[in-house]
């Protein structure tokens, strides 16, 4: 039997990354040090690539059964509409947003991952870990207070923001906390009608209040309020006797009725809570055979809703590569294309976060006039409305400069209507895919690298085009029809033992 890839963190994106590990028949085992799972909404939305990425884990199903879809968002400012940008012109065949509380997604995650026959090792802490020659040894401390020294070929941290797996690296989590209280709750919301497929944004001077439809008639509201008195310790740590009161319902319906400037009734909350936000990334992925991903590697505002989806993607990216490693199908170098992808990932969806917040937390009068004037400017054209949405969905997502793209205009995503049969990446087996009108050519071409592409070849969008697609969907390598040399070479680059 194969030694187990050892999963530390339980949340979605330990759960994803085990589910699709176990897809390509690589046997894991994956601990969590908490008693069980998330009881709380926490991150809410599932963007259009995370749902075209489940559709390859063969999971998308039961998400779009349980979530609430939601076709746009509104931007206002005290009382007045500025902007309005519908979702239905995302290119995805999931042209909305899901609304499906974190504790919902870790069921399903849980129980897709059990289809493997697979289940989470609660209670079970990685106390410390060393890199050895082809493995690293970790030390497991379980429930009753034994321990355990367990080998594993890699270590994947998917454990969150405090992350025992980054401490273990030595890798600094740069990056600050922001100085604003923020509110958090989840309630019911009666009164003038709230679309129920709507995300609304409302400015205001004395912070921003964001209303998030949920399923079931329920909302999660986000606000500031304002500037931190959080006192520090000597350490420089927050100080538990100086954090801020939780949030009572009487004060989250204040806020809402003076920042909305409607007459809402609020009732039922079912979580009411405190929070900072941080805005911090790690310089680098992967040391050896030591990764990470989700929050453990970057974390951010939750402006866009797009964290838990950027974590998912992480282990979606990542998965594939180590199971072509461990299968024995591709060089191990492979590897080394996760971190300057998933890097540069991060690193823009916490520009992008850190902006939208910024723009809500603007203080000085004339700032705000111009924001508001600049919003309901800009978005008058469709072109601004369209960005926004696909950058928030994160089909815009590309891989330009990975060490995997090749040809002008590869690293892109291959939308869905182009796929031509199931989406690369489907079954047990990650396999590359060659798009060719030459059938002749490309069958050979197959038939010479039975151990990375698909056994057939498949139409490109454009007859003249030629090109090899990775398991995630994305363009690989994007030639010219005939260019086969380009192929041959991009293939090399990727097979054990070229000829």
């Amino acid at each position: 039997m194969m030694s187990q890839i050892l999963i530390v963190g339980a949340g979605p994106v330990g759960l994803t990354m085990a589910a699709e590990l176990a897809r390509f028949g690589q046997p894991v085992r994956i601990i969590d040090r908490a008693p069980h799972a998330t009881e709380t909404s926490k991150a809410l939305a599932l963007w259009s690539r995370t749902l075209e990425l489940m559709d390859r884990m063969g999971c998308t199903t039961g998400f779009l059964d349980g979530g609430l879809k939601v076709h746009g968002v509104s931007l206002h400012s005290h009382g007045h509409t500025l902007a309005h940008a519908r979702f239905d012109d995302i290119h995805s065949p999931y042209n909305f947003a899901l609304m499906l509380p974190q504790s919902e997604t870790e069921k399903l995650l849980t129980a897709h991952l059990s289809t493997y026959s697979i289940a989470i090792e609660r209670e079970v802490e990685l106390v410390s870990f060393v890199q050895r020659p082809a493995v690293v040894e970790t030390r497991l401390r379980h429930a009753d207070g034994h321990e355990e020294i367990f080998m594993t070929p890699w270590l994947i941290g998917c454990d969150g923001a405090h992350s025992t797996v980054r401490h273990g690296l030595g890798i600094e989590f740069a990056g600050s906390t922001l100085d604003d209280d923020w509110l958090l709750a989840d309630v019911r919301i009666d009164g003038p009608s709230l679309p129920e497929d709507e995300i609304a944004i409302h400015f205001h001077k004395d912070g921003p209040c964001a209303l998030f439809p949920m399923p079931q008639g329920r909302t999660r509201i986000i606000a500031s309020m304002g500037k931190s008195n959080m006192g520090k310790s000597d350490t420089g740590k927050p100080n538990p006797d100086h954090l801020p009161a939780e949030p009572t319902l009487a004060m989250v319906q204040t806020v809402v009725n003076n920042r909305t400037g409607t007459k809402l009734l609020l009732s039922d909350p079912t979580w009411l809570t405190h929070f900072h936000i941080n805005e911090r990334k790690v310089s680098e992925y992967r040391n050896g055979r030591v990764i990470l991903a989700g929050d453990a590697a970057h974390i951010h505002s939750p402006a866009g809703g797009q964290g838990m989806n950027t974590g998912i993607q992480d282990a979606v990216n990542l998965a594939w590569k180590l199971a072509m490693i461990m299968r024995g199908d591709t060089t191990p170098a492979l590897i080394d294309s996760y971190d300057p992808e998933r890097s540069a990932v991060g690193a823009m969806v916490l520009r992008n976060a850190t902006t939208l917040t910024s723009m809500g937390l603007l203080a000085n009068p004339i700032a705000r006039e111009i924001r508001d004037l600049m919003v309901r400017l800009l978005f008058g054209f469709h072109a601004v409305q369209d960005r926004l949405a696909a950058t928030m969905s994160e089909v815009e997502i590309a891989y330009a400069h990975s060490p995997l793209t090749a040809g002008s205009g590869a690293g892109a995503r291959l939308a869905p209507e182009h796929y031509d049969g199931p989406p690369p990446g489907s079954g047990t087996v990650p396999r590359f895919v060659l798009f060719t009108t030459d059938d002749q050519t490309g069958e050979a071409f197959t038939a010479n690298y039975p151990h990375l592409l698909e056994a057939r070849p498949r139409i490109p969008p454009r007859p003249e085009e030629l090109l090899v697609v990775r398991p995630d969907g994305y363009i690989g390598l994007r030639s010219k029809r005939g260019h086969w040399n380009d192929v041959e070479s991009y293939l090399k680059r990727l097979a054990i033992n070229p000829e």
